[in-house]
């Protein structure tokens, strides 16, 4: 009889558990997410130049990179990529 009991105990207590992590995801306080990396986001898309429906100009920064990809049906290509620094540079010169 003992060993059932402490078979009975552990169940609710691991039942317990269980209606607590469902209760508190439910609710938006727990779950299972990646941990961010201190350094913020990589890889970012500052712009987007529709050029037809189908065809797209795109400037995007992945970490001290800037990279100019053009998408269309066939895919996607790499038109330039340069240093961060230097698009921001002249943007800051202007104003």
């Amino acid at each position: 009889m003992d060993v059932l009991q402490e078979i009975a105990a552990v169940a609710a207590v691991l039942g317990l558990l269980g209606a607590v992590l469902w209760l508190l995801r439910r609710r938006g306080v727990a779950g299972i997410l990646p941990l961010r990396r201190p350094g913020g986001r990589k890889l970012e898309c500052v712009e987007r130049l529709p050029l037809s429906p189908q065809h797209a100009l795109h400037l995007v920064r992945l970490g001290d990179r800037g990279l100019l990809v053009t998408s269309s049906p066939s895919g996607c290509a790499l038109i330039e990529s340069f240093p961060w620094r230097e698009f921001e540079s002249p943007r800051e010169t202007a104003r």
